[in-house]
Parts: structure tokens; C-alpha cells; sequence
């Protein structure tokens, strides 16, 4: 069965020869001699897709009675502590945790949230709704309910739902149609109609929106951002943009977080985290492909310049390589 957090243009892949019990046992050396060997728990993790460290995560609590997690998590620190725990973690319940993370304690990181909910498929989003559900007791559309408000809210439960349609056949018919509603519901209108600009940004399968944008091209004579920026405002409008940077070109919306996470003063270790080890499987070559278009050096040594020590020798490895 393939998984939905798998794609072909990962830099990590299935481990050829791969043996659970002995890694697990390697890993049990690694963490229970004196000191931690960083190294074989890093050769180890960043080399073993997420499906096959699921089977060591088994292989090491059927040996040790111990879960692999907690260990991990009592003998590292920091940042390569987050980047270790993050790569024995399902994919659905890795986002889970993020979310969760994003609406914790006072104030919401809200391009935490955007991020999640306007790069999944709705596969995934259902994937996630049961792993959070499975973990918190809690259903992810109240924690969002609870969390934010007006158009914002309404977009972000309606992505939460994971309804958008995945049918891959395009509706020319449709998407003139849909192009005309939104022409309607922004530029041509006094005040802005923002639920049908949520009903179609977020209901719709990605090859139609992609068309339906290049209706409103036609009809406009403008883009569908510019109309966003000119009509809408706040956390609704970084959504909406969101929604359509994923649309035209996903791997250009992943390097250009990556980038705002290591430019500048302080490096956002959640985000890039979260991304490297998310997309590591998906889709991290054109990410990288991306990041040297857009910003003039490899993703690599952007990390190298960014960060050091152990930490640093982790997220290169999930990179892969230099471009």
C-alpha cells in the first residue's frame, strides 16, 4: 500500500538490507554506553525511511521494554534532541504534535498552522484529524475553533476536514465558473464575499484550481495573489496566499520558509524541523532545486552556514546532498 507521506522525490528512501533488530540493538549500544554516541544514532536515523524506523521503534521495545522515543528524548538535548524524537514519529502524528504545539500556552504561531493545513492533501488531513484525536482526546477542529477566529477559523476548519476534492480530472466548465465567482466576490464588488473565496480555495482539487486561476488571469487581467492582497487582510489573507503558493508550486513554498528560518537574526529551528523532516520523504530534492534558484545557494550550506555540531550533521543528512 503506498503512503500518503511518501513521494518520489524524497532524499530519504527505503534502506536496502535493512535489519530492525540489529538496528535496534545498535541503537540500544548507542544510548546506553557511557556518553551517547551521537554518530550511529544519527547514521542510523537519517538513513532509514520513517516506515522502517517504526519497525526499529518496535524491535527496540520488544528487546529494551522501553519506547524509543522516551529514550531518545532522555539522552539528547536541544535541538538535535527535537530533530531525533521528530524522526522516530509517525508522519500523521508528527503534525499532530505540531499543530497541537502551534495553539499551546498563550498566543497561536499562525504560519505554523497555514503552513500544515494549506500544504496537505486531504488524505493526509484525515490522517492527522485521527492521530491528533488519538493523542490529545481532543478533536483538532474544536482546539482551531478555540484557538481563532472569523475567516481565518472557517478556512482552517474547512482544510482541517480534509474535504478538499483529490479527483485529478479537470472541469473547464467549472473553473470559468469558479473564476467568475471569485471575480465577483473580490474585484468587481464593494466589500469582498470571503466564504466563496474559502469554498473554492479550499474545496477544490489542485490541478482545477490551477486552471481556475488561469481564468481569472483572463478575466481580471490579474493575478489571483494581487486580488488577495488587495482584498483581504490579516491571517486570512497569508492563508488564501498560502493556498495558492502550494497550488502553483509547492516545493517553492516549502524553500521559501526554509529560507525565512535560517536568514536573519536566530534561526527558527521549529519550522525548519518540522519541514526538513516532513518533506524529507515527499519531495525535498525539488525543494532544494528551489532554494538554489531562488536564493542563489544550495539549501545545504545555507544549514551549514545556519547551524553546528551534531544538530548540523543531522539536517545535512536528511538534505542529502549539495547542489
Amino acid at each position: 500500500m503506498a503512503s500518503v507521506w511518501v513521494g518520489s522525490r524524497g532524499t530519504i528512501r527505503d534502506y536496502p538490507g535493512f535489519n530492525a533488530s540489529k538496528d535496534a540493538e545498535a541503537i540500544r549500544k548507542a544510548i546506553r554506553g557511557i556518553g551517547t554516541d551521537e554518530k550511529t544514532l544519527i547514521n542510523i536515523l537519517t538513513e532509514r525511511s520513517n516506515a522502517q524506523r517504526q519497525l526499529i521503534a518496535k524491535e527496540y521495545r520488544a528487546a529494551s521494554g522501553k519506547d524509543l522515543k522516551d529514550d531518545l528524548k532522555s539522552d539528547l538535548s536541544g535541538n538535535l534532541e527535537r530533530v531525533m524524537v521528530a524522526l522516530v514519529t509517525p508522519p500523521a502524528v508528527f503534525d499532530a504534535k505540531q499543530l497541537k504545539k502551534s495553539m499551546k500556552g498563550s498566543g497561536t504561531n499562525e504560519k505554523a498552522l497555514i503552513e500544515i493545513l494549506a500544504s496537505r492533501s486531504s488524505k493526509q488531513m484525515k490522517e492527522v484529524s485521527q492521530a491528533y484525536y488519538t493523542v490529545y482526546k481532543k478533536s483538532l477542529g474544536d482546539d482551531i475553533s478555540s484557538d481563532t477566529s472569523g475567516d481565518f477559523r472557517k478556512a482552517l476548519l474547512t482544510l482541517a476536514d480534509g474535504r478538499r476534492d483529490e479527483n485529478l480530472k479537470v472541469d473547464e466548465h467549472l473553473a470559468k465558473k469558479d473564476a467568475q465567482v471569485l471575480y465577483n466576490a473580490g474585484e468587481k464588488k464593494w466589500g469582498t464575499d470571503e466564504d466563496k473565496f474559502t469554498e473554492i480555495l479550499c474545496l477544490r482539487s489542485i490541478p482545477q484550481l490551477k486552471l481556475t486561476f488561469d481564468e481569472y488571469r483572463n478575466i481580471s487581467k490579474k493575478a489571483i495573489e494581487e486580488s488577495i492582497q488587495g482584498e483581504m487582510s490579516g491571517h486570512f489573507e497569508d492563508l488564501l496566499l498560502a493556498i495558492v503558493q502550494c497550488v502553483n508550486n509547492t516545493p517553492a513554498f516549502f524553500a521559501e520558509r526554509l529560507h525565512q528560518s535560517l536568514k536573519g537574526a536566530g534561526t527558527d529551528e521549529f519550522t525548519l524541523n518540522r519541514i526538513m523532516v516532513s518533506r524529507s520523504e515527499i519531495d525535498l530534492l525539488d525543494i532544494r532545486a528551489e532554494y538554489k534558484k531562488h536564493y542563489g545557494c544550495s539549501l545545504h550550506s545555507a544549514i551549514k552556514s545556519d547551524i553546528s555540531g551534531d544538530y548540523e550533521t543531522t539536517l545535512l543528512r536528511i538534505c542529502g546532498g549539495d547542489d
